[in-house]
């Protein structure tokens, strides 16, 4: 992997973290029910594949099905499906996405930020990054995105390799991701985040360090993911096929 590469892809999946609502699936398939890992991925109508996990096989699957066979029909709308995947690989790292359904992924729980009343979902989507921005990166993207890569090369640079492989040499393996985010979720999201509660910087110094890793975890993913659908595969050559069986 090519690390400038890499990081070019991080910065583009914090902006996209950054800016609200950008590619929403709707209600129904921005977060995934706490069963994902088990496969069990369906709306309140229970139409299957409608979470952020079937939104990244399918668009996965648009990707590669194209790039791995140059002469076949284009069926699909290529730039869409690359936006959209990069947004839902941003969403499944993000805890809340794969909340409870009972509260809509923290949507309905309605507390107050410092001295803001919003709902812990909005926390987690853009305020605590927000409160980051202004506290630590002198409301500078940039600088934050800087401090995200320093920590890519440096202290996280021995777990890129964990974070960037699928098991069973999948394209993509969101069920993983979602996996981490569910624990996550019910460890420090929920956690002391009753309704009606005021969170404050206890939460937020706790918390921060989650999201941060988080946003790494999904750009160094994102870029694997990439590699893998756009990589050539090996072809075999004929030639030594037919030597193999020549009497």
């Amino acid at each position: 992997m090519v690390r400038s590469g890499l990081l070019l892809v991080v910065r583009a999946l914090v902006l996209l973290q950054l800016i609200p609502g950008i590619l929403s699936w709707g209600k129904e398939g921005h977060y995934a029910i706490c069963k994902i890992a088990e496969r069990d991925c369906h709306d309140s109508s229970g139409h299957k594949d409608m979470c952020v996990a079937g939104a990244i096989y399918n668009y996965t699957k648009q990707l590669t099905s194209v790039y791995h066979n140059s002469g076949s029909e284009i069926r699909y709308n290529l730039t869409e499906a690359l936006m959209f995947l990069s947004h839902f690989i941003g969403d499944v790292h993000q805890p809340l996405h794969v909340g409870f359904t009972g509260d809509e992924g923290g949507n309905t729980i309605i507390i107050r930020w410092y001295r803001r009343k919003t709902n812990l979902h909005h926390i987690w989507d853009t305020m605590i990054i927000d409160s980051a921005l202004k506290t630590y990166y002198s409301s500078d993207i940039a600088v934050m995105i800087q401090a995200i890569q320093r920590n890519i090369t440096g202290d996280w640079s021995f777990d890129i390799s964990s974070w960037s492989n699928c098991a069973a040499n999948e394209t993509a393996c969101p069920n993983q991701y979602a996996t981490e985010s569910i624990s996550l979720a019910c460890k420090f999201a929920y956690r002391n985040a009753t309704p009606g509660s005021t969170l404050g910087d206890d939460y937020f110094l706790s918390r921060l360090p989650i999201v941060e890793k988080r946003l790494a975890q999904g750009g160094i993913r994102l870029a694997a993911t990439l590699n893998r659908i756009f990589t050539p595969q090996p072809k075999i050559s004929l030639k030594h096929v037919d030597k193999g069986v020549e009497k």
